[in-house]
């Protein structure tokens, strides 16, 4: 997968899912805020939707391909575990951040495997599939950006994905600000106050 390698002066990796439309460059400058010292992995999606860069297939707005969601999930699960090897880089200080179609692709990631990152902050996802059984996620920390008036994603949709990580032992930080789907500066505060919480996990 295209992708940009930044490294850093420790030994966490920030793992960068850009939301529909994006690339891999978008969500650089925010990773770099949450921690400077971080390495960076930033992965672009290799799914072109009229000409936008995507993580996997949809058939209309709103309705996932679930076949092609499933299959990619793995993809991307392959090529982590290539990445850690190429980059020698510490697997158990993974941090997954992900907007939108990205966010979506890295919770499908998180509900089919329980030992690839340990840590997610989830932008305005929404439920990346329904009817499956999730593995124990008890060692599994996740954060949760949602906006008031998404007009994407209702808040039910929101408290339902909640759920489903709390209902697999994960522990689910979440928080709503007034910006609709956009990501805001409240939105970093709150990732970054839930990212500072962890320090002593990450060390």
């Amino acid at each position: 997968m295209k992708h940009i390698f930044k490294k850093g002066d420790n030994h966490r990796t920030l793992l960068l899912f850009h939301g529909t439309g994006g690339s891999e460059k978008d969500l650089i400058p925010i990773a770099e805020m949450i921690d400077p010292n971080a390495n960076i992995l930033s992965i672009r999606g290799d799914v072109l939707e009229n000409g936008m860069s995507r993580f996997f297939k949809r058939i209309v707005e709103g309705i996932f391909d679930e076949q092609d969601l499933i299959k990619r999930t793995h993809d991307l699960k392959n090529f982590i575990d290539e990445a850690i090897q190429t980059y020698a880089l510490d697997k158990d200080k993974l941090i997954g951040f992900g907007y939108s179609n990205g966010a979506n692709i890295l919770g499908s990631l998180l509900f089919h495997y329980p030992d690839v990152i340990n840590y997610a902050i989830l932008s305005h996802p929404m439920v990346p599939l329904r009817e499956i059984e999730l593995p124990d996620l008890k060692n599994t920390h996740v954060f949760i950006g949602a906006g008031y008036d998404d007009p994407i994603i209702v808040q039910d949709e929101t408290i339902e994905l909640i759920n489903i990580f709390k209902g697999a032992h994960a522990t689910v930080t979440s928080l709503y600000t007034d910006y609709g789907h956009r990501f805001s500066e409240p939105e970093l505060k709150g990732i970054i106050d839930w990212y500072q919480k962890l320090d002593k996990l990450l060390k």
